[in-house]
């Protein structure tokens, strides 16, 4: 088999195999390219040498048995034997998702193991899993967001076997797969790229250090990198979509952006596939270009999470107020209806955290709410708390019940995570398992310097490095069968269920959602169609008028509830919510 490898800097460079070594040649047709035949084939190790140096693993390198520093080993695709025939995929507008963590969803923390847990999410009526990164990272568990070998899959999980197994899985259960992807930087450890050629520049500094290069000299062949890695899972692992981990952090200044050319790539293969093959970002920048069609100057991408949406309902539920929910807890259930019907609370607003003007309105006339994905919990919103408390550790299964109403009813896309559906008190914290003493003690004294400064006490700080700081964060699947978890597990299933059967609650106009609340007495309501929505946050009963229309049938309640009369009022229980529709359909 023919091995490649670009290393425009090298005069020489050599295939290492366990069967000897092979001096490698210089691609006439591709700069920076150097090629070898060796007889090899599944399971082969193998590595690169340049200028005589250390024997590296592949950065194409399908396969880290030993980790990201073990030697790579080839993976032949063909070899794999799909159950499951998958050719029409599901659509991202019709989604309801479910974020999961391989290494914590069981506390097997394995492919395996969680496919044995993929019938819940079925059953729940989930239509797709967005997984957590899986590309290798240093010793068994993290989160994920450290990984090299960007064509690579996790060893301990159970490498790209395991993986394939689990999308045949939940493939066959009718369940799509989106897996998340880290584009703006790669781990400390096990990084070797910048041995081979210019994958980072200084032009640009980032959170991470130098930034991935997109723009300066060598970057047509990063982004072919890059590229070539999103589409291997879409296409090798059939996966049917990617969320991109802060889009807003890849420095790129050239006309055509990496972002563009990325969904013009999967665009494409989803025309040859047949196949609704879609990419979600997280941004930060308030930018409706980023979703707007590549036609209009937009980057392309099919969606993104709304963070304002979650801020404002966080705050609303919580009352929290600090760092960047202090504008949003002004005045809660204003910044909730407004990103119910304006998707961005900053767009061209004063932002305090930020100290100056930030984001963009969005064209509800010409913008699709499933161009935005809504949600109360996410890994981040959860694990860069200082403990990694869910909403369950602190807010009553009534408050739980509103926010699951505002995101499985509200306009945009849902998403759920995990555990999220039976109120799981078991904390989602951040942990690491660095193999380098000297990184492993830099990242556990840097998490609590960082909530020191938040007045936060050391030793209340989970150690990242300790073991159980991931034990404890794993999902205890027993919990669903006792109270209140049963119950809130049961109003999740009902509400997932009324927003399949309910067409108008998969509306995809922004502009016809009409939202009324009371700030004071901390209610909101509002219209989707036919059906109305009501949410309670208060310990007190909630008088709301929704007019005479004719809203005389109750088709979920959290306590029990009479539909409005004559007078056109609904008497709300406290901390409870209410989904109304008409009298008949």
């Amino acid at each position: 088999m023919r091995f490649e490898v670009w290393a425009p800097k090298a005069e020489h460079a050599e295939l290492r195999l366990a069967g000897g070594t092979y001096a490698m040649e210089r691609d006439p047709e591709r700069e920076g390219w150097w090629a070898a035949d060796a007889d090899a084939g599944e399971g082969t190790r193998y590595g690169f040498s340049l200028d005589g140096g250390p024997v590296l693993p592949d950065p194409r390198s399908r396969r880290q048995p030993d980790g990201p520093d073990g030697l790579s080993a080839v993976v032949d695709h063909n070899n794999h034997v799909w159950r499951t025939a998958w050719s029409g995929g599901r659509p991202l507008a019709d989604a309801v998702l479910y974020e999961l963590h391989i290494g914590t969803y069981t506390p097997e923390g394995t492919f395996d193991a969680a496919a044995a847990r993929l019938g819940h999410l079925a059953e729940l009526g989930v239509t797709h899993v967005e997984v957590m990164p899986v590309c290798p990272f240093p010793g068994t568990h993290g989160w994920g967001y450290e990984g090299v070998s960007l064509w690579a899959v996790h060893e301990p999980y159970g490498g790209p076997e395991g993986f394939k197994r689990f999308v045949d899985t939940a493939h066959g259960l009718g369940l799509g797969v989106v897996l998340d992807v880290v584009h703006n930087h790669l781990g400390p450890s096990g990084n070797y790229l910048p041995m081979f050629g210019p994958y980072f520049t200084d032009t640009h500094h980032t959170p991470w250090g130098s930034a991935v290069n997109l723009d300066a000299p060598g970057s047509d062949e990063v982004r072919a990198y890059l590229i070539g890695s999103a589409l291997a899972w879409l296409r090798e692992y059939r996966v049917d979509g990617l969320r991109l981990d802060a889009v807003h952090a890849l420095a790129d200044t050239r006309a055509l952006t990496f972002l563009e050319e990325l969904s013009t790539a999967v665009d494409t293969l989803s025309a040859d596939t047949g196949r609704p093959l879609f990419l979600i970002a997280e941004s930060d920048q308030g930018d409706p270009r980023t979703t707007a069609p590549r036609e209009t100057w937009g980057l392309g991408l099919h969606a993104q999470w709304n963070d304002d949406f979650h801020h404002a309902l966080h705050t609303a539920l919580t009352g929290e107020s600090q760092g960047y929910y202090a504008d949003f807890a002004r005045a809660p259930l204003s910044a909730l209806a407004k990103t119910l019907t304006q998707v961005f609370f900053h767009d061209g607003t004063y932002s305090s955290f930020r100290g100056r003007v930030h984001g963009r309105a969005v064209d509800r006339t010409k913008t699709a709410a499933h161009r935005f994905l809504g949600y109360a919990q996410t890994h981040d919103q959860v694990g860069n708390r200082a403990i990694g408390d869910r909403l369950s550790a602190t807010l009553s299964p009534g408050l739980l019940a509103c926010a699951a109403t505002l995101v499985l009813t509200g306009p945009y896309v849902p998403m759920l995570f995990m555990g999220e559906e039976w109120a799981a008190r078991t904390p989602w914290q951040f942990f690491t398992d660095h193999t380098d003493p000297e990184l492993a003690q830099a990242v556990r004294e840097g998490r609590r310097r960082e909530f020191a400064a938040h007045g936060w006490a050391a030793e209340d700080i989970p150690d990242p490095q300790d073991p159980r700081t991931r034990e404890r964060s794993c999902l205890d699947w027993s919990e669903q069968e006792n109270e209140p978890h049963a119950r809130v597990l049961a109003w999740y299933r009902a509400l997932i269920a009324l927003r399949r059967e309910r067409p108008d609650l998969a509306d995809p106009d922004l502009a016809a959602v009409k939202v009324a609340y009371d700030e004071d007495a901390r209610w909101l309501a509002y219209r989707r169609g036919d059906i109305r929505v009501a949410v309670n946050l208060s310990r007190e009963p909630a008088l709301i008028g929704l007019g005479r229309n004719g809203l005389s049938r109750v088709l979920a309640a959290w306590e029990p509830v009479d539909a409005p009369g004559s007078d056109g009022l609904l008497r709300l229980p406290p901390e409870s919510c209410v989904v109304l529709g008409p009298a008949s359909g």
